[in-house]
């Protein structure tokens, strides 16, 4: 059985087990769990920013995009050359806040499946 809503209050934390070495060949150890951190993050911003704005983004930046293991529990999110450009018409200011919220919760939904605790 799954549960529909993808946020982790209230349920026992499932984290998979990391391997730096593996990470350099995410697509084949981690695919899973790199889907779940980024639709994890899309349906938290789902309904408090602009959808247009933010499906713009989810098809035309972040599938292009590129997890990076920093180390120490870190994770980033490489994005592609021109961003901005691959959107089209949406208002700067928003693209860029909804980019960086987008992109900070991904990183955050990778540090949660992988098990490493952040402090908020």
């Amino acid at each position: 059985m799954t549960d529909p809503d993808p946020e982790p209050e209230g349920e026992a934390e499932q984290t998979t087990e990391f391997d730096p070495e593996k990470f350099e060949e995410k697509y084949v150890h981690y695919f899973d769990e790199l889907e779940e951190a980024y639709s994890n993050a899309y349906q938290q911003l789902h309904g408090q920013v602009d959808s247009e704005v933010l499906r713009a983004i989810d098809r035309q930046v972040l599938s292009e995009s590129e997890p990076v293991y920093e180390g120490n529990g870190e994770f980033s999110v490489s994005l592609p050359e021109n961003p901005r450009e691959r959107v089209g018409a949406v208002d700067d200011d928003e693209f860029e806040a909804v980019l960086s919220a987008f992109t900070e919760r991904i990183e955050r939904e990778l540090q949660r499946l992988f098990g490493f605790e952040t402090a908020e």
